[in-house]
This record gives structure tokens, C-alpha cells and sequence, in this order.
């Protein structure tokens, strides 16, 4: 319901009036582009700010479509390793239409998110999420869905997993104000994404996972967010029961890196882990401080499957698998600023108009609050 009123604020009502010169201040301040070029999509599209929206757009997430089947043999091959045992579903409606990603307000109110506390340097939002890049099929509308996700919710730093060329080349035409960062170039890879009005990014790096044998490695960004240093951690570890072994000691590459951060930096690691509890305790569990947010946070039961083929049905699994295989930890600071995580939920729960979700993943959501 939210989803279908913010796109009604764009086409007539809110702040956003139905005569032309607003409509064409709109229509630029989502496409990034001049008032030239909004004025004549707009009059080819009758003056319809979302058909005129997504007529500006679809070129770009056709592509995707285009440039992935040239090599849909190899992402295939790469993805049947990863379909026994990674998967999700849950109804309703989700966004199909082209949001403005630009926007420091959030458009959907969270637990705490307000447009009051996305502006406010004592809070700050974070998401994590495996886009399923390696699926092509109904890839463009399930990029679109993504980044009205970011749109909604306007996140502060994202962290998105299985991404792939035409993807990337779309979020960087569609996220035009965040800042990313990709572990990699080619294939599939990890990013990170940062509001550049909110976050700055100081140095980045990318640590092999020497031994992977599915491109995997640890995409690490040092950034100054709300007054404090953070130093952000996303990777996608290896897959599969078969690669327990090699998906624990990318575990312990990780967690080592976590433990080597300056103590006054907080560390958030977020992704695809692909982890089953049994194998967090067959490490000797988290060496402290380093914290799981989901149990931090008492466990909630909303949030405990992030890849449920009971709920999703996009890989139309014959089996029944759930699992919280994408986690975020957490190491705060010994001093000085703390961030501290509040709330976590779910996103990408909701269908699309194509009968799939945006992912077999849902994503994670959560709040942090700064505290000085």
C-alpha cells in the first residue's frame, strides 16, 4: 500500500503537482538528467511520470537480459552448484515501478526510519542482500524491484551479493547517489554501495580466499559514517554442503580480518555466508567480541530463515530447505562513538507482477544507532 501511494506521489499528488514544470523537475531529479531531456520524455510519453520514468530506464535493464544470455551457459554451470542447497519464497505485491534512488529520504517508515533519522547523524541504516544474479530469468524486472527496495528504503551503506556486469553497469545508472565499490570485475562479485551524502568512503581493499574455487573473496571498505569509523566486510562464501571445509576457512579468513581492525573502529561484516549453525560451533563458535546481530538481537523468529524454500519459490526446489544462511556480525568499538544495531527485518519478501520474488535471498535490514 506505501509502495502504491509513493508512486502515486510522483504522478499527482504530495508535493509533486500534476502541471508540467513540476513533473519535469521530478522526472530529472530521478533520471539525473537535465530538464531538456525530462520535458521530452514527458511529452512523448503523454505526460505519464512513471510510464515516461520507465521509458527512460528499460534500456538499461533490457540489456541485462541481452548481455547476460551471451553467456547464460557458463552463469548456468556456475549456478547448479549453488541450487541443492540455497533457496526462499512469501506473497503480497512488491515495487515494479522506477524510484528515485537519489532521494536522502526514505520514501517507507521502518521501526525507526524517518526522514528525521536518516538526515540525523545518530542513526543510520544498513543492508545486505544476494541479488540472485546468476538467475536470468525475469532479470529485469527483478533488478528493477531491487532498487525500488533502495529507493523505499533508502538505505546508508548496502552490501549485494551475485552480482553481475549488466547489473552493476544498471545500479550505477539507477544509484547515481551512492557511491560503488565491487570485489571484482567479471563473472559474479560482491559490492558496496554507500550514500554519498551520508558516508565517505577512506580506503578499500579485496582479500582473496586463496583456496576458492568459485571466485570468492572479502570486499573491505573503511569509511567515516556519522562521526565514526567503520570499517565494512562483505564476502560470499562458498557454497554448498560439499564446501563446508573451504566455506570455514574463508570463516576464519574473515573473522581474523574483523579481529585485526584498530579497537576504536566498529566492523560490520554482512553477506551470503552460507553457513549452518553446525559449522559456526564446529570453529569453536564467534571469538569474542565479535557478535551474530540476529542473536544479539534475541533471536527473532521473523528474521531467522533468509533462504526458505518453503516461503520462496524461485528456484521451484522439490525440497524443503531453510536456512539463515545470510548473516550480519558485528565487533563495536572499545571506546569512544558506539554503533549499536537496534532492529532487524527481512526485505524482498513480496512477489512480482512476474510471479517471482527479486532474489531466492530475502534481504536483511537493520538499524544502527550512534551513540556518543
Amino acid at each position: 500500500m506505501e509502495e502504491e501511494q509513493n508512486v502515486e506521489f510522483f504522478q499527482e499528488g504530495g508535493d509533486v503537482s500534476s502541471d508540467r514544470e513540476r513533473k519535469c523537475t521530478a522526472f530529472a531529479s530521478i533520471a539525473g538528467c537535465d530538464q531538456g531531456v525530462a520535458q521530452c520524455y514527458l511529452a512523448e510519453n503523454d505526460w505519464d511520470l512513471e510510464r515516461a520514468i520507465n521509458s527512460f530506464f528499460e534500456p538499461g535493464v533490457e540489456s541485462i537480459s541481452q548481455e547476460g544470455n551471451t553467456n547464460q551457459e557458463t552463469q548456468e554451470g556456475n549456478r547448479s552448484e549453488q541450487t541443492t542447497s540455497e533457496g526462499q519464497q512469501m506473497p503480497v505485491t512488491a515495487p515494479d515501478c522506477c524510484i528515485d534512488l537519489t532521494s536522502d529520504e526514505p520514501v517507507v517508515n521502518t521501526a525507526k526510519n524517518t526522514a528525521a533519522s536518516q538526515k540525523d547523524e545518530s542513526h543510520f541504516i544498513f543492508v545486505t542482500w544476494n541479488i540472485d544474479g546468476l538467475d536470468l530469468s525475469n532479470l529485469p524486472e527483478r533488478a528493477r524491484a531491487v532498487c525500488s527496495y533502495l529507493a523505499l528504503y533508502s538505505p546508508d551503506v548496502v552490501f549485494l551479493q551475485e552480482v553481475i556486469p549488466p547489473l552493476y553497469d544498471y545500479l550505477k545508472k539507477r544509484a547515481v547517489s551512492y557511491t560503488i565499490i565491487t570485489g571484482n570485475d567479471d563473472e559474479y562479485f560482491t559490492a558496496i554501495m554507500l550514500k554519498k551524502s551520508r558516508a565517505t568512503l577512506v580506503s578499500q581493499e579485496t582479500i582473496p580466499f586463496p583456496t576458492t574455487s568459485m571466485m570468492r573473496n572479502l570486499l573491505v571498505a573503511n569509511v567515516k559514517l556519522c562521526g565514526s569509523d567503520i570499517c565494512l566486510m562483505t564476502s560470499h562464501l562458498e557454497s554448498t554442503k560439499d564446501h563446508a571445509n573451504e566455506r570455514m576457512k574463508q570463516l576464519g579468513i574473515v573473522l581474523q580480518k574483523m579481529l585485526e581492525v584498530p579497537p576504536s573502529t566498529t566492523v560490520i561484516f554482512g553477506g551470503d555466508t552460507n553457513l549452518r549453525d553446525k559449522e559456526v560451533e564446529k570453529i569453536g563458535g564467534l571469538p569474542s567480541p565479535i557478535l551474530d546481530i540476529w542473536e544479539f538481537l534475541g533471536n527473532p523468529e521473523n528474521c531467522r530463515y533468509t533462504w526458505d524454500t518453503k516461503m520462496n519459490n524461485n528456484l521451484k526446489a522439490s525440497y524443503t530447505c531453510r536456512m539463515r544462511f545470510d548473516r550480519i556480525l558485528y565487533r563495536c568499538a572499545v571506546d569512544g562513538i558506539q554503533v549499536i544495531p537496534q532492529s532487524l527485518e527481512l526485505i524482498g519478501t513480496e512477489k512480482l507482477d512476474c510471479g517471482r520474488f527479486p532474489s531466492d535471498h530475502w534481504g536483511l535490514l537493520c538499524d544502527f544507532d550512534v551513540i556518543l
